[in-house]
């Protein structure tokens, strides 16, 4: 593909949006790019430029028609199944090497849309959508996706003063985007992903140098629920060659409603790709909830701390921590090659309001969680407790020292 002449695809409704688009296709070109022009809109076309995919060929690939979406007459159901026919398009020509980027505009309706088909194509694509809800909260359309919103301030609805300037910066945008070498590591070693809180802040600091220190490239996401959903789908897409999970914190969010959830899928990417996995109970010793008023009255009579003014963070007990132990052992328990998977258990405190002297310091809820692993774990995964804190430097030589032995493994049985 030349750098130089990107072909871009341009997604929207034409039915409803055609002028609009007539523009930023043209601005697509005087750019120096190609553009397949691809119609979502299921109540007709346009004749005012070449579409090169209809809306009853995206249809089709949703399993449905044009003629059975517009006798059921349902907006949302309709969006739904055009965005993944949008999908299913995008997801092949990405495979095919034939677009370098894909745009869209719309509203709300050709917003979703968009930003749903956006959803299978890898990070670094250049996506651009120009919208008029791209000052809203669309975390949960945007997802992990690096898709860059410039809002519309105007509907998508016609040609003027201030929209149209909009269309040609985005237009300029996504061809300046897809000129940008990709740069090139030294991937000698392996890259590895690790997971980290304020609270294993130190833990994590001390793995990574001693990591790079080894030649390893290591990148960092923070737990904060959206964090732990770009590690897990970056690990699906391949990026890494082994985990270092350090910060799970997630799940305990996940089991007591906290606000940090990365969802019931955390911690299965790297099991169902097969790929080393060392992972430590970091931050489990804490749910993460906003203000005091937005803690559930379920948990009054909890232990808190207040680590900032919209950030409350509430002890797990040790029942929870057994939950939690089991829930870990359940999902590690399914990797197909459990000698490259193991456990780290720091007998001392997970996090650093977890230590000696301070308020999280429970030593039953410790035992309770390293009780579950030992009663749940299969044979095969190794787990070791850590007569240390998670931040200590002593742990993070016993997690490297553990991740390069897993490694190691996984290179012996490839070899085999």
């Amino acid at each position: 593909m030349d750098q130089f002449s990107p072909t871009i695809a341009m997604l929207g409704c034409f039915d409803t949006k055609a002028e609009v688009f007539v523009r930023l296709r043209e601005q697509l070109l005087v750019n120096g790019a190609q553009v397949i022009g691809i119609n979502a809109g299921i109540f007709g076309s346009t004749a005012c430029f070449p579409v090169d995919v209809e809306a009853e060929y995206l249809a089709s690939l949703a399993g449905t028609s044009l003629d059975f979406l517009r006798k059921k007459n349902n907006r949302g159901h309709a969006l739904e199944q055009m965005a993944q026919g949008a999908a299913e398009l995008l997801r092949t020509l990405y495979a095919q090497g034939k677009i370098s980027g894909v745009i869209g505009m719309g509203g709300g309706g050709g917003t979703y849309l968009i930003l749903k088909a956006m959803q299978v194509l890898p990070l670094g694509l250049p996506k651009v959508c120009l919208s008029t809800l791209a000052t809203r909260d669309v975390s949960h359309l945007v997802g992990v996706k690096d898709v860059v919103l410039i809002p519309s301030v105007v509907d998508v609805a016609g040609l003027n003063a201030i929209i149209r300037p909009l269309i040609d910066q985005a237009a300029a945008a996504i061809v300046a985007m897809t000129k940008v070498p990709e740069q090139q590591t030294d991937r000698a070693k392996g890259v590895v992903a690790i997971s980290m809180f304020g609270n294993t802040t130190r833990c994590v600091n001390a793995c990574t140098r001693l990591l790079q220190q080894k030649g390893y490239e290591v990148m960092a996401f923070h737990a904060n629920g959206v964090g732990g959903k770009a590690m897990e789908a970056l690990i699906r897409e391949g990026a890494f060659d082994a985990v270092m999970d350090l910060t799970t914190t997630e799940l305990a969010d996940e089991l007591c409603g906290g606000i940090l959830s990365a969802g019931p899928d955390r911690l299965t990417a790297a099991i169902d790709r097969g790929i080393p996995c060392l992972l430590a109970p970091g931050c489990l010793d804490m749910v993460n909830f906003g203000p005091p008023d937005s803690v559930p009255e379920s948990y009054e009579d909890r232990l808190f701390y207040q680590w900032a003014p919209d950030v409350t963070l509430m002890r797990t007990n040790e029942n929870e921590n057994f939950e939690l132990g089991k829930q870990i052992a359940e999902k590690l328990n399914k990797s197909r090659e459990k000698a490259e998977t193991g456990v780290l258990v720091p007998l001392l405190g997970f996090s650093q309001l977890d230590a000696v002297g301070n308020d999280f310091y429970n030593k039953k809820c410790t035992v309770a969680l390293s009780r579950a692993l030992g009663t749940h774990l299969e044979p095969g995964i190794e787990q070791i407790s850590v007569q240390a804190h998670i931040n200590d430097k002593e742990f993070a030589e016993v997690a490297v020292d553990l991740l390069l032995v897993l490694l190691e493994r996984k290179r012996s049985r490839q070899v085999r």
